[in-house]
């Protein structure tokens, strides 16, 4: 994959910080572009998929986190906030979108992340160290402590002036985000769908989905029952009664980065088919979901459905590298 690097993001080199950051998450800068998935399960059914190619918008920040990071960013530039400090597991799309904000528009970063020390970085963190982000691997029991109060004080004690972005950047900031990626579908829809990792994609696509629609998040995780409690806890304060909205757990295929012969099997069939590449962890998953859930009749005949690439370029090169790291298991 090629990146642009940070001179190359303005021609300008006098705008200041803010003013980078404004222009780069310009509405438009992220125009929707649409696919239409043409398979024949859904061609009997006479269901629409549109897949909503956010994984475009940009080489080194790009789908949901374009959008999750957006008005994080903006804040830290307007209280003039140097440095970001977040966490993430090994092959985290949040650590390396963190990593080009800071190479882009001059942050220092900071990622800690799960797992022990690894013999040699893998593709994902490689890059992140390349952009400048500062790696502190922990161990798992230290990485739980990542939402405790008093270990925030202390990172913010450590790395001075501070920004703390909670794991896979979820934030009231990602939420107010991620329900713009809604807002600019100008088409009717029925069904709303995303991968789930954090749940705060999921939480803004509820809060700004139009009414009486459906949003059914796809969770990466096993065990992503917690999930939904914890999408719960983002939408307290926000006005959804309108909107129904539900987490599906099946299709988890082991686990988080974890696949099976039947997903890569599939990805590699849709990517044949319809020249799209998915990555195994997020949008793979889901698009396997919403396949299978179309063949056992889940969806009514003439449903409208949209669902979301939401990036992770990198979780396909980590593929190619090699299953993911036993140190990091």
């Amino acid at each position: 994959m090629d990146f642009v690097s940070g001179n190359d993001l303005n021609s300008t080199s006098d705008l200041s910080q803010l003013n980078q950051i404004r222009s780069f998450f310009d509405p438009d800068n992220a125009p929707v572009s649409v696919h239409q998935v043409l398979l024949p399960e859904l061609n009997d059914k006479e269901i629409s998929l549109k897949l909503v190619r956010d994984d475009l918008l940009h080489p080194m920040i790009s789908g949901n986190k374009w959008w999750k990071l957006k008005y994080a960013l903006l804040h830290a530039a307007e209280e003039q906030i140097p440095n970001l400090v977040t966490f993430g597991g090994p092959y985290s799309n949040h650590i390396l979108a963190v990593a080009a904000a800071g190479h882009l528009f001059g942050f220092q970063t900071i990622g800690i992340i799960r797992g022990d020390e690894p013999r040699s970085l893998n593709p994902a963190l490689a890059q992140a160290k390349e952009w400048g982000m500062q790696l502190k691997v922990v161990s798992r029991d230290s990485y739980r402590q990542k939402n405790d109060p008093e270990y925030l004080v202390q990172l913010k004690s450590k790395w001075g002036p501070c920004l703390i972005l909670p794991e896979g950047g979820t934030s009231p900031f990602a939420i107010r985000g991620t329900g713009e990626m809604v807002s600019r579908l100008k088409f009717p829809y029925d069904f709303l769908c995303c991968p789930v990792g954090t749940g705060g994609t999921m939480a803004g696509m509820v809060v700004r989905a139009k009414t009486n629609t459906e949003v059914i998040g796809f969770s990466a995780l096993k065990n992503g029952s917690f999930l939904g409690v914890e999408v719960e806890r983002l939408l307290q304060g926000y006005e959804v009664s309108n909107t129904r909205w539900s987490i599906n757990t099946e299709f988890h295929f082991g686990g988080y980065g974890r696949s099976d012969v039947a997903l890569r099997s599939f990805c590699e069939s849709f990517q044949s088919s319809q020249g799209v590449a998915l990555d195994l962890v997020y949008t793979g998953k889901m698009l396997f979901g919403i396949i299978e859930l179309v063949r056992r009749g889940f969806f009514d005949q003439g449903t409208r459905m949209v669902a979301w690439h939401t990036g992770n370029a990198q979780g396909i090169d980590c593929a190619k590298w090699g299953k993911y790291s036993r140190g990091f298991q």
